[in-house]
């Protein structure tokens, strides 16, 4: 009894988290009318566990005309409740790629700025590779004082270029430090993704190879969605029928055994008799006389054939008496 009731709650259980999971996924596609679908789906999951309960409390002795309807009733009662829990896990999936989806755009963009400052940096560093090749010119041209005058000369022109790409380098550096600063926590959301969606990418694997993309991810995720859909709600309806028939069962057996064990309705003698029971039975007055040994008591079939029957003892009976007659 104990695990039929607790059988019954895990079903109920189980059905109701169905009922919830289809009703959130109905109201994700019919957006625009979340009450009804609202009070719609929980009238077909009461009725559809309703439907299939009387079916098994009544097959034998049901019409065949309700057992066209509800049996096909019950069915497409449990597809769609499996379309709306199909519906809110490939919604939850899709919020889950939608978010990922954003977090990888927001590192790339961070990722191209600080490719774009490292580009300004190399720029720069070559500007001054090509300053300092040139007053290497001046001085590889001479070496005598004149030689090394012009080349300083060159220098000191070069100063107020130098200090720009000098300042440029620093500012890059200092941009890239800022953004890997803000691109660290989206890259930390990034790898959490990566860290959820990595059983997925396993069961990938496990299904089309190592060499998985974006869209075998997808179509793994689908196939567990199938996968969970197909066992929820017809569970949840086998596991109410196995509790009720559990329940039952019980029910049978404590019947059972309490008139197997009540008590034999004692035979009354003149020993044990009460005095009411002397009253009512008036032959424990009296004493016990044995029945005399003698021929069966059965008529044998001459005696049968011989004795009259009640017809002729009737009209006998009916006939006029001698004195009748005269008159």
């Amino acid at each position: 009894m104990i695990f039929g009731v607790f059988t019954l709650v895990v079903a109920l259980a189980i059905s109701a988290i169905a009922a919830y999971y289809s009703i959130v996924g109905l109201t994700a596609i019919f957006a625009a009318a979340v009450v009804p679908i609202i009070i719609m789906g929980a009238a077909l999951e009461i009725g559809k566990i309703t439907a299939a309960l009387w079916l098994k409390l009544n097959w034998q002795r049901a019409n065949f005309t309700y057992k066209l309807y509800l049996v096909p009733a019950v069915t497409v009662l449990m597809l769609l409740t499996s379309m709306g829990i199909f519906g809110f896990l490939s919604k939850a999936h899709n919020d889950q790629s939608l978010v990922s989806g954003n977090t990888q755009a927001s590192l790339a963009l961070f990722d191209e700025k600080i490719k774009i400052q490292r580009e300004n940096i190399d720029t720069a560093r070559k500007a001054l590779a090509q300053l300092d090749a040139q007053v290497n010119e001046r001085l590889s041209r001479g070496t005598t004082e004149q030689g090394v005058e012009r080349a300083a000369v060159l220098r000191r022109q070069q100063t107020q270029e130098r200090n720009k790409l000098l300042k440029d380098i620093n500012d890059a550096q200092i941009n890239i430090q800022k953004l890997n600063e803000e691109r660290a926590p989206i890259a930390a959301a990034v790898r959490k993704v990566e860290a959820e969606v990595g059983p997925i990418k396993y069961i990938a694997a496990l299904i089309y190879g190592n060499n998985t993309d974006s869209t075998l991810l997808e179509k793994a995720v689908s196939w567990v969605i199938i996968v969970i859909v197909a066992v929820f709600d017809p569970l949840a309806l086998v596991l109410i029928l196995a509790a009720q028939q559990s329940i039952r069962w019980h029910s049978e057996n404590k019947t059972k055994v309490s008139s197997s064990n009540e008590a034999p309705t004692p035979i009354i003698t003149k020993e044990n008799a009460t005095q009411s029971d002397l009253s009512t039975h008036s032959y424990l007055h009296k004493p016990w006389v044995p029945v005399p040994s003698g021929p069966p008591m059965v008529a044998e079939k001459e005696q049968i054939s011989s004795e009259p029957t009640k017809s002729e003892d009737i009209s006998k009976s009916q006939e006029p008496l001698p004195n009748q007659k005269k008159k």
